[in-house]
């Protein structure tokens, strides 16, 4: 792997780490309302296309990069459907 590929899957990895704090805070309250299903919509589709150019041009960190956001991407889309009847308990006070 050269120096340039190796740039390229860090900054990849720099990339799709953006995506995972948001992955973990909805999976540990379980609470997908505040989340855009458009934004999240168009990062899949975007993500797709980019990695489809990365495969047809056989760019090893346009694939690696992508294939992790496009995991992300999908499991927030699961999660926004998974909980979006999320009902919160307010006491009155």
């Amino acid at each position: 792997m050269t120096s340039i590929q190796l740039l390229g899957m860090a900054a990849g990895s720099i990339s799709a780490i953006t995506f995972l704090p948001q992955v973990v805070k909805t999976w540990r309250t379980k609470s997908a309302g505040d989340i855009s299903i458009l934004m999240f919509t168009f990062a899949t589709v975007s993500v797709l296309m980019w990695l489809a150019y990365g495969i047809i041009l056989r760019d090893i960190p346009i694939i690696y990069t992508n294939s992790l956001v496009l995991v992300c991407s999908l499991i927030m889309l699961y999660f926004k459907f998974r909980f979006r009847t999320k009902h919160r308990i307010t006491d009155a006070a």
